[in-house]
This record gives structure tokens, sequence and C-alpha cells, in this order.
């Protein structure tokens, strides 16, 4: 990966609906040699997919809360069993399991403190394995995913 594959990425992580002759322009590009660079971040898996980023207050998911997730028993199945049905739940938008305590961190979605409530309550503290769950609640958003930086690491 070059300079130019790097501000590829920095052009599409800022504005994934640019259009090839757009991008082609701000990374000093002709149109063809660009598209085919894309195309070849693309089928590597540089570039896994494209999305739109959504308001959760318009959608009905503007409550958010960071929950933490400690493990009361830890071996492969319900580890396992775990992961596979947090996986499944739409209210749970990202997840990551952790070295060391805690075991895991959820991000959660939902349209309110109430039904969060209910969430907690009636779905994540009836897990498999789940010792502890705590609540953090973002007073607000300093930085928001502003996607990955694309310098050249080995520079550095």
């Amino acid at each position: 990966m070059d300079a130019i594959d790097r501000r590829i990425l920095q052009e599409l992580q800022r504005d994934g609906r640019l259009s090839n002759t757009e991008l082609a322009d701000r990374v000093g590009l002709t149109p063809s040699p660009c598209l085919r660079r894309v195309r070849h971040l693309e089928r590597t898996g540089v570039i896994r997919g494209y999305r739109a980023l959504l308001d959760g207050e318009a959608i009905g998911r503007g409550f958010q809360a960071f929950v933490t997730v400690v493990m009361r028993y830890e071996d492969h199945d319900t580890v396992a069993e775990f992961e596979r049905r947090v996986a499944e739940m739409p209210e749970v938008v990202e997840a990551h399991r952790l070295f060391g305590d805690p075991d895991f961190l959820l991000r959660v979605a939902v349209v309110d403190v109430h039904a969060y409530e209910r969430f907690y309550s009636e779905t994540l503290s009836g897990l498999p394995g789940v010792a502890q769950a705590t609540s953090h609640l973002a007073m607000k958003a300093i930085k928001a995913d502003a996607g990955l930086p694309v310098t050249d690491s080995r520079t550095r």
C-alpha cells in the first residue's frame, strides 16, 4: 500500500459517496487508475464495505449505553454461547471481548432509558455466564468514530 492508496482510504472514510471522478481529482489521479486502485482495495479486503452513518435520535435509537460485562463462567461453551447471543441482538450495535477484567464491552442503542432498563433486566442480565453487567452512560460524545488513521505506521 502506497501513499496514494492511503489518500484514497482517507478520502473514502470522510465521504464514501464520492464519485470516482471526484475521488481521482482529490488524490491526483485520472479516473481509470483510481478506480483500479479502489477495486483492488475492495478485493483484498482493505475496504470491507460502505454504509450510511445514521442519526440515532431520528430512527428511535437515541439512547446509547456502554456496558461492561464480567463473566462468572469463562469456559469455552459458555463464552461461545454468550458471544453468539450478543451478536444476534439488534440492540447491541458493537461488542468487544477484552483482555483482563471486564471481559466484554458492549455498545447498546435503544429508544430511551425505559427501553434500556427492559433490555438490561430482561435480556442482558439473563445471558449465560454473566456475573456482572455495569452500565456506563455517556454525558456527550467528544469524538465520534472518525475512521482509522491511514498513515504508514512503519514510518513512526
